[in-house]
């Protein structure tokens, strides 16, 4: 069941009243939540939880907390998402319907990490860089993330919708002792305030430009701004555990990212393409 909505506070309703007509699919529909478990759940369950006639429906729904109580990242983290600090965002889409399915789904993630450092940067100013495949880093710490879970459905009806959901760390936050070195916020390394209403507007915009790259099947578009923005993809150490019949930690250096959005890193072994796993990075 869906839990009650708040109303849309007035000054985000009149970030994204300036942002219309760029949105495209996105903001069908609008759910506003002071607290809420985790906006990714609200958005799953706007889509019906799994089939492709749900998901059409359901496209571009848009689900914003002020606070979460149960954010999530990747690999079953958990996302610190306190009151009046950040901005909590997910929304419904559907790659199904993109010309290319299954690639338009593999680099959705990559695409929303370049919308939303499109969107930082052209509202503070901040260039982020992007380490793959979803975060949003100032140094070492991370100032913004990403996850996108894909909900399932018959394999007969396709590729299916996904629930893209993202947090950005906006104002300066008490963050837990074991966070403190590993987060940031847009404010505290500018030093002045920030609007959330405009990121928030803005980081849809900027997002719906680049799902239209993804249907349409512009695909150089978002790999070439993807690749600009991530200077470390290349030539920074890393290790991790490739699961499956490989055992042990490997250890090479990255070497870019192919077609599919996948890391390279070449080691003593030849070029390995990591798809997912624990990665940990030297920088």
């Amino acid at each position: 069941m869906l839990p009650p909505a708040d109303p849309l506070p007035r000054e985000l309703q009149d970030a994204f009243d300036t942002v219309r007509a760029r949105l495209g699919r996105l903001g069908t529909s609008w759910r506003y939540y002071a607290t809420v478990g985790s906006t990714s759940d609200v958005a799953t369950l706007l889509a019906g939880g799994s089939g492709a006639s749900q998901a059409s429906s359901a496209e571009g729904a848009v689900v914003i907390a002020d606070a979460q109580t149960a954010g999530r990242g990747r690999r079953g983290r958990s996302w610190f998402s306190p009151p009046g600090s950040g901005l909590y965002i997910s929304t419904v889409l559907a790659p199904g319907n993109a010309s290319s399915p299954e690639r338009a789904t593999s680099l959705l993630t990559l695409a929303a990490g370049v919308a939303l450092a499109e969107a930082i940067e052209r509202v503070s100013g901040l260039a982020a860089p992007i380490k793959w495949p979803n975060d949003l880093l100032v140094g070492r710490r991370k100032l913004a993330g990403i996850l996108a879970e894909g909900l399932a459905q018959d394999p007969a009806a396709g590729v299916g919708p996904v629930v893209l959901g993202y947090g950005i760390n906006i104002g300066r936050m008490s963050v837990p002792p074991d966070l403190l070195d590993r987060t940031t916020s847009l404010e505290s390394e500018l030093g002045r305030h920030i609007d959330r209403a405009a990121i928030a507007a803005e980081s849809l915009a900027a997002l719906a430009a680049r799902y239209d790259d993804l249907l349409a099947g512009r695909f150089d578009a978002i790999l070439d701004a993807w690749r600009r923005r991530s200077p470390s993809s290349v030539g920074t150490r890393v290790t991790w555990l490739p699961g499956g019949p490989v055992t042990g930690t490997l250890s090479g250096v990255t070497a870019g990212i192919d077609e599919t959005g996948a890391l390279l890193v070449r080691s003593s072994r030849g070029t390995d393409r990591v798809l997912a796993g624990e990665l940990t990075w030297e920088i």
